[in-house]
């Protein structure tokens, strides 16, 4: 008896002593940096960095794979504390909000055919490049939705995405997931945008979209230094884009929004109903 049970204690021993070099041998270091990184990170692990979670983007970090600002929830003060556990300088980048360069939905477009396949941008894309026969306008089949881990993106009734910027964070899967890039992340602070990515010619444009931009450039004319007018499209110089609400009634096609006129009167539109 008193044999078997100093066989088995020696088995043990042995047994304890092999997982025991076996843990030194095959440990996996961590650099304590990571560890610094994974409790300023704000522990969402929403997968919006393109990393799976707050631990493998900080893991990437330190391995110099990934930049500082790849993070949207954590804010410019979450930058400067991981950049002081790396010994880097910090250059916040200025907040972005994603927003869709388009206003043409299914009422102001025109068709090209009617399509009853996969509710999926991408997929309709392939088909004859897609139903509407502007082919730059937002398709308005989800994909961007889809890829919001926010829930910031809403399709509307005539299939044109929206973006609800109170929800939006500016980490850009949205338009990563665009087939037609019609969705751009722009300053936070910018208010008026020319919704359109339209190049073509404006008689062109007139022939498949009411709410394109000509490219005639009057909101030039009327705000030079806020307006950019290049291959028959306006585009908004956010260097100037405090003066850039000045030229939003001129725009024939009203392709120039503001949005914070936009937000005052579906707020007051909603209070009356």
């Amino acid at each position: 008896m008193m044999t078997a049970i100093l066989s088995l204690g020696a088995v043990a021993l042995v047994a304890a002593l092999i997982l025991g070099w076996a843990s030194r041998k095959f440990a996996v270091v961590i650099d304590k940096r990571e560890t610094e990184i994974v409790a300023i990170l704000p522990g969402a692990n929403c997968g919006a960095c393109g990393f799976a979670g707050c631990a493998s983007y900080a893991a990437a970090i330190v391995a110099g794979q990934a930049k500082l600002n790849r993070c949207c929830l954590g804010g410019n003060d979450m930058i400067v504390r991981i950049a002081a556990v790396m010994h880097m300088d910090a250059h916040p980048p200025l907040p972005q909000k994603a927003l869709v360069l388009c206003r043409g939905d299914n009422r102001a477009t025109v068709m090209k055919y009617r399509y009853l396949g996969l509710r999926d941008c991408n997929a309709a894309q392939l088909l004859a490049d897609g139903p509407k026969q502007c082919p730059d306008g937002c398709l308005g089949l989800g994909s961007c939705a889809a890829a919001c881990p926010f829930g910031a993106i809403e399709i509307t009734v005539g299939d044109l995405a929206v973006v609800h910027h109170e929800r939006c964070v500016g980490c850009g899967r949205c338009a990563a997931a665009c087939p037609r890039q019609v969705i751009a992340l722009v300053p936070v602070s910018a208010m008026v945008h020319v919704l359109c990515r339209s190049h073509a010619k404006g008689a062109q444009v007139r022939r498949y979209c009411d709410t394109g931009c000509l490219g005639c450039g009057l909101c030039k004319k009327a705000v030079p230094e806020a307006y950019v007018v290049e291959r028959f499209l306006a585009r908004v110089d956010y260097d100037h884009a405090d003066q850039a609400a000045q030229a939003v009634a001129v725009c024939p096609n009203h392709c120039i929004i503001d949005l914070a006129v936009h937000q005052l009167e579906k707020t007051e539109a909603q209070a009356t109903l």
